[in-house]
């Protein structure tokens, strides 16, 4: 236990100190480029969140090619800065594409946040659905099965019938409740005061914007 504790505390120590340092890093590059005050501490905290939210993209999405994308862009920021502050850039005398460059960060870490923040997902098939086209398919194969099997074969004995229960005895499959069947009494009187016919399934569930059954349900009941 203790082993993995001082594992689990090394691993987080390391974690902090690259942290800090490609911040500094960052914010060095930024400073050097023209960007001072609070601007400069703000272009560390744009390419670590960039590069937090692409990595999240890549871990619970199944469209990786923009979270790659992004965290490449991310990367390549943050490992340039680390890289051109190890003397190969002249703090005192930057280049003018790297001022540019800087300067248009705002743009592309706003555009990059966006998109990774805002896309919709594509959307997935429902088992039921697959189930019933399954089903559909299938049903005519099995009726030219038995058209087409020998007389030999006997047939087998049909189930028993069962008496139905008469559909003015049976309660209603949905559940209604009885100010939903006191408003669609008001909408049926209007539609008949309007039109001199009774309303129809169709127009009753239009009206009140529910679902079939519960419209079948709720005319039953006018």
């Amino acid at each position: 236990m203790r082993a993995q504790l001082a594992r689990v505390d090394a691993v987080l120590v390391q974690a902090v100190i690259a942290a800090a340092l490609s911040f500094a890093h960052l914010h060095d590059v930024a400073s050097a480029a023209g960007q001072d005050g609070w601007k400069a501490w703000a272009y560390p905290v744009s390419v670590d969140l960039l590069l937090v939210a692409a990595w999240r993209r890549l871990r619970t999405s199944d469209a990786k090619a923009a979270g790659w994308c992004w965290f490449a862009i991310a990367l390549a920021a943050s490992l340039g800065a680390n890289v051109a502050t190890a003397g190969l850039l002249d703090m005192d005398h930057v280049p003018a594409w790297l001022r540019i460059l800087v300067a248009g960060w705002p743009a592309i870490g706003f555009l990059g946040g966006t998109l990774l923040a805002h896309s919709t997902p594509k959307p997935t098939r429902t088992p039921t659905q697959h189930d019933a086209t399954e089903e559909q398919r299938h049903e005519p194969e099995d009726i030219d099965d038995q058209e087409d099997a020998p007389d030999s074969v006997p047939a087998l004995p049909s189930p028993p019938v069962t008496e139905s229960v008469p559909a003015a005895l049976s309660p209603p499959a949905v559940p209604v409740p009885a100010a939903l069947v006191e408003h669609a009494r008001k909408v049926a009187t209007e539609h008949h005061a309007r039109t001199g016919t009774a309303i129809d399934t169709t127009t009753l569930r239009a009206r009140l914007g529910v679902p079939l059954p519960m419209a079948d349900a709720i005319a039953a009941q006018l």
